[in-house]
């Protein structure tokens, strides 16, 4: 499993798309903090580039590489060699390549910029965010066996997360406003990994007008040390649940 990853590693580090994302991220980052001199407002632009960047890259490039590389995984399969090991060889390979680009992009800014607790809220949140939708591009990409449609399951996902949730949320608390709605929305926040990032960042900086519906109401909940565990207990679920999920699939699969 381990000589896989390495192997993934080293052929990913080689990829110019990832280099461009690293350099991407962290031109972005260093802008931002050599542009203004209020660390608050750095950090909110940078959360809201992280929020959308980054999801969106993490679950397109790991779908991308993975069916790229199906006829290696076709060989690794013929080989005798334990399904379980080549999925989460592969998987450990691509999320530490993905994960040490946001690591290197934004980490590296942030803290050396703005290394606060907040600071260090956003690179937990960033990186369980990542891995989040690494997991997810595995289980869309197990799902098919056709590309073009593991990639559009895969942007379906993005979209849910980035923007048709917010929609839901908002049609949700207009349809039932009349109910309590609080319990409720405490598992509908935990059913998306970037508004679970964004709360956790958002608090940190106090600012709650801007956290939207779902961190106005729960402001108390996932300020307190309750709610700290539980965002990063169901962001660590969605690191680890998708790929669980695509091993099952992967192990009777007919490749």
């Amino acid at each position: 499993m381990f000589k896989i990853a390495k192997y993934i590693i080293l052929d990913i580090i080689r990829s110019k798309v990832l280099i461009a994302y690293t350099l991407l991220l962290a031109t972005i980052c260093t802008v931002i903090f050599l542009s203004d001199s209020d660390v608050i407002k750095e950090l909110v632009s940078i959360t809201t580039i992280v929020m959308i960047i980054v999801p969106l890259v993490s679950i397109i490039y790991a779908t991308t590489y993975y069916f790229n590389a199906a006829e290696f995984t076709e060989l690794l399969v013929s080989q005798p060699i334990k399904r379980r090991d080549i999925l989460l060889g592969e998987y450990l390979g691509i999320s530490s390549s993905i994960l040490g680009a946001f690591v290197l992009g934004v980490c590296l800014p942030v803290a050396l910029f703005a290394l606060s607790a907040t600071g260090i809220t956003l690179m937990v949140a960033g990186g369980l965010v990542t891995l989040s939708f690494t997991s997810l591009a595995f289980w869309a990409s197990t799902k098919t066996r056709d590309k073009s449609k593991g990639i559009g399951l895969a942007l379906m996902i993005w979209f849910y997360a980035a923007i048709i949730y917010d929609a839901l949320v908002l049609l949700f608390l207009f349809t039932f406003s009349d109910y309590p709605l609080e319990k409720a929305m405490i598992v509908l926040t935990a059913l998306n990994p970037v508004d679970l990032a964004r709360i956790m960042i958002l608090l940190k900086l106090d600012i709650s007008a801007l956290m939207g519906y779902t961190g106005a109401l729960y402001r108390q909940f996932f300020g307190s040390g309750t709610g700290i565990a539980f965002s990063v207990s169901m962001l660590f679920i969605w690191s680890v649940l998708p790929v669980l999920l695509a091993l099952k699939i992967f192990s009777k699969k007919d490749l």
